[in-house]
């Protein structure tokens, strides 16, 4: 039997569960995002934060998994290392962008004055979890049809899954940007 969690901050759970409903996935978004419920998050910076976060952990624990599948394939010779090889290319390359838009994410906090250099951060953040997502994406186009061995199977699943925790962060991040959009539409 279950045990019902208790939250020492509902309303941000209740934050948590709202924000999540405006992505593509968002019974993935609320599982993973939910044990961030008893910490900070009250708004939607931390929350995009948060999200890319869990993103950049997951494509790391798959770019192990999938570096110690390349090490057993390669040493049967298997044909199927390169396309395995350019998956695990385009995983290191959603690391490095997803890790890149957390870093700029942090310096929002320190450009809020500066709303014409915000616009540039925003749309780098945007662009480079745009471009972890497609990366992410393709690399499931690397393993297509439904017959496949257990192997491939459990790659593609661990990848898909860091393309679904993208698409949200990145739904979110659009959430949180959306703020500043709208405030410089509404002045003259």
């Amino acid at each position: 039997m279950a045990r019902a969690r208790h939250f020492k901050h509902p309303d941000t759970k209740a934050f948590i569960e709202v924000s999540c409903q405006t992505t593509l996935y968002p019974a993935l978004c609320i599982k993973c995002l939910a044990r961030y419920a008893n910490s900070n998050v009250r708004n939607e910076q931390q929350l995009a934060q948060v999200a890319l976060t869990v993103s950049l952990y997951k494509a790391r624990s798959t770019r192990l998994y999938m570096l110690k599948v390349a090490k057993e394939l390669e040493s049967i010779k298997s044909k199927e290392c390169p396309a395995l090889r350019d998956c695990l290319q385009q995983i290191d390359d959603s690391i490095n962008q997803l890790s890149h838009s957390i870093r700029e994410l942090r310096r929002f906090d320190l450009k809020a004055g500066m709303i014409d250099d915000l616009f540039w951060h925003i749309d780098n953040v945007d662009t480079w979890i745009s471009a972890a997502l497609t990366d992410a994406s393709n690399c499931v186009d690397e393993f297509p049809g439904h017959r496949m061995s257990k192997m491939k199977a459990t790659i593609k699943g661990k990848v898909m899954n860091v393309a679904q925790l993208t698409s949200n962060a990145l739904a979110l991040f659009h959430r949180y940007a959306a703020r500043y959009r709208s405030a410089t539409n509404k002045k003259p």
